[in-house]
């Protein structure tokens, strides 16, 4: 089967049907390379996903990552960036592989295809060349014959006629004998010519021609099997990165059979933790004897009744409710401002509005200004450091919970340790290059490093000071301890004192704005209660939830201290009431609370509250 023989006088059909296989292999070409930029694509697109849910660095994102199920979505997000990076192997691997050889292919043949075809055409034009020189050859014999056949039939009438001279007919017989010479020349002329032909017209078809198709022929299935070739190709660079994928996927199979619920669960009791007992049984309350009632707006009522303070860590905590209840009165008495609010503006009296507020109260006891005084002078004491968002806790970290305060603990005694291990590793290498230094003096000065090995044998000593402190109270907090070294008592009574003077700071933080005390006589004596359990109160609290919204009237400057400044019109959250001493608690955000008068707001509050109220 060859086109020479079959197809030899299919040149034109040929030649288009070369054409349109170039145009198939540019075609394949150009859904490889789509392929190619959508697989790119498809990478980016889960690189980008899998950043996106990546945990971020130094966030509350990435303490959720020490569970099981979250570790386990990480690892889902990291095997789905190599899943992308296989992709993209295969849009490198289908671009070097298959659309840069074909592309090349593709021109070369192109300038193959032109060429054969060109030698085609070559050949057919001697062949039409030959077949001109038989037409003319072949005209000039029948011509020559003609006029050989005038000349004699010329000669013979000339010889039969006695009127012509004998010399006329001598000259007619010789032009006939030309006429006749020239016929035959010309016939000899065109059965070389013939001759000549046929064997040309033999040559083209039955060996140009042949030779150029069968060229043409190897050319079209060289691109057929190269197209094939690539689609195999195209199969195989999928082929290759399976087996990788199918190891990401693993991975994922592996973490997610890695999630373990029991013990996520604990890690949240470990994380949550707060050590206390559950309250006791509330007391019966009896408001039928001629007795002063307790006071219940407080989670310590219990125990100042008594007038006993029950050891911070020790006992049972029998009818201690705080740690499940709010303490906003006692939150508003340590934060109010320590004098009156202002009036308003007098562009807008009072007293044209109806239900307007009473006049805010007066300074009354000068013990109040002495106290006031006190507080503004002498820096706050680390039993107010919750109220500041973000304020820094106080170095044993007693400010929290048992079980949270052990753990903290247990890391910073954790972290001393690698620091100190971290000076002892270069402490060893630096009396190793002193003993070196001394072997060989040449190498460098043994003196040089006596004084950096004196400061790391001071730091090594401090961190180990400050790990004994530590430790210290880990084992009190774990109740390993039944009587602490001198040191750890001396470190005690510094603290003790500094507890003192927190609980006279917040006694006297009792005052409303005016100055005068809100409180009675019994619950000043019960306000007298160790700063630890104030500490321990107010860094656990929750924040106030919002019982309403209020709209400022006047712009307000807040220059003391508990007050925020507010802007006319501007729109705030309110989270506790006016308690009669004008003023009223609000938020404009999480991180930024305070008292403004209420003379200042218009107040809205919720349903739930008791309904629209406004001051105004």
């Amino acid at each position: 089967m060859s086109w020479g023989t079959e197809l030899w006088d299919q040149f034109d059909s040929l030649e288009k049907h070369t054409q349109w296989g170039i145009d198939v292999l540019e075609k394949y070409i150009k859904f490889v390379k789509d392929r190619a930029e959508i697989e790119l694509s498809y990478a980016k697109q889960l690189r980008n996903l899998s950043k996106k849910y990546q945990p971020k660095k130094n966030s509350k994102e990435e303490e959720e990552y020490r569970y099981s199920s979250t570790r386990a979505f990480l690892a889902t997000l990291n095997e789905m960036n190599d899943y992308a990076g296989q992709r993209e192997v295969i849009s490198e691997n289908m671009t070097s592989l298959i659309i840069g050889e074909l592309t090349r292919y593709v021109q070369e043949l192109k300038q193959e295809r032109k060429s054969h075809f060109h030698d085609g055409r070559k050949a057919q034009q001697h062949v039409e060349t030959c077949w001109k020189q038989l037409e003319a050859t072949k005209r000039r014999f029948e011509r020559d014959c003609k006029e050989a056949d005038r000349a004699q039939q010329y000669f013979e009438k000339m010889d039969a006629d006695i009127n012509v001279t004998k010399a006329d007919v001598e000259k007619a017989r010789q032009q006939a004998q030309l006429r006749h010479q020239l016929a035959e020349d010309s016939k000899a002329e065109y059965s070389s010519t013939l001759q000549k032909f046929n064997s040309e017209q033999h040559d083209h078809y039955y060996t140009h021609i042949p030779n150029i198709f069968q060229k043409i022929q190897e050319m079209e299935e060289r691109r057929i099997v190269r197209i094939g070739e690539s689609m195999k190709t195209f199969a195989e660079i999928d082929r290759q990165v399976i087996p990788i994928i199918g190891k990401c996927l693993d991975e994922i199979t592996k973490a997610a059979e890695s999630v373990d619920h029991k013990n996520d669960s604990q890690m949240v009791i470990e994380a949550f933790k707060s050590g206390f007992e559950p309250p006791g049984d509330v007391d019966f309350e009896d408001f039928t004897q001629p007795m002063k009632r307790t006071v219940s707006e407080t989670s310590l009522s219990n125990s100042r009744a008594d007038g006993k303070y029950e050891p911070k860590f020790g006992g049972k905590s029998k009818g201690k409710l705080w740690p499940f209840i709010k303490k906003n009165k006692l939150m508003s008495l340590l934060t109010s401002p320590h004098q009156p609010p202002p009036p308003p503006p007098a562009s807008a009296s009072p007293s044209a509005v109806p239900n307007g507020p009473q006049s805010p109260k007066q300074q009354k006891e000068p013990l109040s200004h002495r106290f006031n005084e006190f507080m503004t002078s002498k820096p706050k004491i680390h039993c107010f450091r919750s109220l500041k968002r973000g304020g820094a806790g106080p170095e044993d970290f007693s400010n929290l919970p048992p079980e949270q305060r052990r753990k903290k603990l247990q890391q910073k005694v954790d972290e001393l340790n690698k620091d100190i291990q971290k000076e002892i590793d270069q402490r060893d290498a630096l009396t190793k290059m002193k003993d070196v230094f001394i072997k060989n003096p040449q190498m460098g000065d043994a003196a040089s490093v006596d004084h950096r090995l004196s400061e790391l044998e001071q730091n090594i000593e401090k961190l180990r000071l400050e790990v004994q402190k530590f430790e210290g109270w880990l084992a009190e907090v774990e109740g390993r301890l039944p009587a602490r070294s001198e040191q750890a008592r001396r470190q005690s009574r510094l603290y003790e004192a500094q507890n003192t003077s927190a609980e006279n700071s917040c006694a006297q933080d009792r005052e409303s704005p005016d100055g005068s005390y809100t409180e009675e006589q019994s619950q000043e004596a019960e306000m007298k209660l160790s700063a630890t359990d104030f500490d321990d109160e107010f860094d656990d609290e929750e924040p106030l939830p919002t019982i309403g919204t209020c709209k400022a009237l006047y712009p307000f400057e807040g220059q003391n201290e508990g007050t925020v400044s507010v802007a006319e019109g501007e729109m705030l959250y309110v989270i506790e009431e006016d308690k009669g001493d004008g003023w009223t608690r609000i938020r404009r955000n999480e991180d930024e609370e305070g008292y403004v008068p209420t003379s200042y707001i218009e107040v809205y509050l919720d349903k739930n509250a008791k309904g629209a109220m406004t001051y105004i």
